[in-house]
């Protein structure tokens, strides 16, 4: 009977998250039914956004969103991301809860209007912290750890670990990441 469940839970998932690529081992399909699937399917928070998303996550303009596997943007709680300026996510990134990514900006001499400043490009096996801000403009590498509560607000670039200073940022120089997601059997 355990069997037959989840069997009807995995299509159930994959049916309902056709973006939602994730290793085998990741969790079970039980697990993402009760974390996202009643929240985001059945009440409606983010209902649209195909793959799963927590429902004190908020994401706007989803469909300018690009990610690669092991990518679930708003998958943690309390995420905000306004992707309209166009968002793109390589394989294996992780955004930490209470992370905004804001993807356009006001103009600075009328409110009303967009700023010149549009999207973001994160590279592939990056971590975003806890707390933290990213705005429009910036391009993050591939192998990049990001601090709790640090703001981006310049490129970063690849095999970095950004950590936050009282009036800068600090990059350290981080080695090649080992894991290969794209070697993974996906769920």
């Amino acid at each position: 009977m355990k069997k037959v469940i989840n069997k009807i839970l995995e299509i159930l998932i994959h049916k309902a998250y056709p973006q939602f690529k994730r290793r085998k081992g990741y969790a079970s399909y039980g697990l993402i039914f009760k974390r996202f699937f009643v929240m985001q399917k059945i009440v409606g928070f983010n209902r649209e956004v195909p793959w799963p998303v927590h429902f004190t996550s908020v994401i706007k303009g989803w469909e300018m969103i690009e990610k690669g596997i092991c990518s679930d943007p708003g998958d943690n709680n309390g995420i905000y991301i306004n992707a309209n300026g166009g968002l793109k996510l390589g394989n294996n990134v992780n955004i930490g809860s209470s992370s905004s990514l804001t993807t356009v900006n006001h103009d600075k001499y009328d409110h009303r209007k967009q700023g010149r400043k549009k999207g973001i490009v994160i590279g592939n096996n990056v971590w975003i912290g806890v707390n933290c801000s990213i705005v429009a403009g910036i391009t993050i590498g591939d192998n990049v750890t990001i601090g709790a509560g640090c703001t981006i607000r310049q490129d970063i670039p690849s095999n970095t670990v950004v950590v936050g200073k009282s009036d800068s940022l600090e990059l350290i120089p981080k080695r090649e990441y080992e894991w290969d997601c794209t070697k993974e059997e996906l769920m």
